[in-house]
């Protein structure tokens, strides 16, 4: 069987029937890496600024918002940013419809890879166990906004070494279209803000 530099191909190594919610330590360092990068894959993965009213909606009337808020992991539980339904496989819920598909690939990879390179251990405390109301103490937030995700972004040295010279073209793109956001009065800040 050809083999790679992370491992054996043709078989699924994220796949352990021992292993905590059936995932071996491989998956597990790539899902650090994940979450060590979250923040800044943040700015990847939602790159409009109505990105963040989703990431950062409140809860609904059954207590849960159904968008992750925080950088955690869980079973099969909505709620966190990176659910594991099943053994071998996970689902990463924190990009939303406006991503870029190449560009979703590209930062899953650079991110998971580097936390196999780094044998990234996800943070502790963040287990099936947690429930939007009652979650661990530990786990980061999500940045609130495309500004801050694009700072987080720009300081990445995991994404500027894997992703090179995309990330301060990108930073430029998008934060045109911050700056073109930010010098704009909603609707909202009219009725509310402005004294008539």
């Amino acid at each position: 069987m050809p083999t790679s530099r992370y491992g054996r191909t043709g078989a699924n190594l994220f796949d352990d029937p021992a292993g905590e919610l059936g995932v071996s330590a491989l998956g597990y360092r790539f899902l650090g890496g994940l979450m060590h990068s979250a923040e800044p894959l943040t700015a990847l993965f939602n790159p409009t600024v109505n990105s963040y009213k989703r990431l950062n909606a409140p809860a609904t009337v059954s207590g849960a918002s159904w968008a992750p808020g925080l950088v955690s992991y869980s079973g099969n539980n909505r709620t966190h940013m990176i659910r594991i339904p099943e053994p071998g496989r996970f689902e990463l819920r924190l990009a939303d419809g406006a991503a870029n598909p190449y560009l979703l690939q590209a930062g899953i990879l650079a991110a998971g890879l580097d936390g196999i390179d780094q044998s990234a251990i996800p943070a502790s405390g963040s287990t099936s166990t947690c429930t939007p109301t009652a979650m661990p103490a530990g786990p980061a937030s999500l940045p609130l906004n495309l500004l801050d995700a694009l700072r987080s972004f720009e300081s990445s040295a995991v994404l500027a070494e894997r992703l090179g010279a995309l990330v301060p073209s990108y930073v430029k793109l998008k934060r045109e279209e911050w700056n073109a956001y930010a010098r704009h009065l909603s609707p909202w800040e009219r009725e509310t803000t402005l004294d008539v």
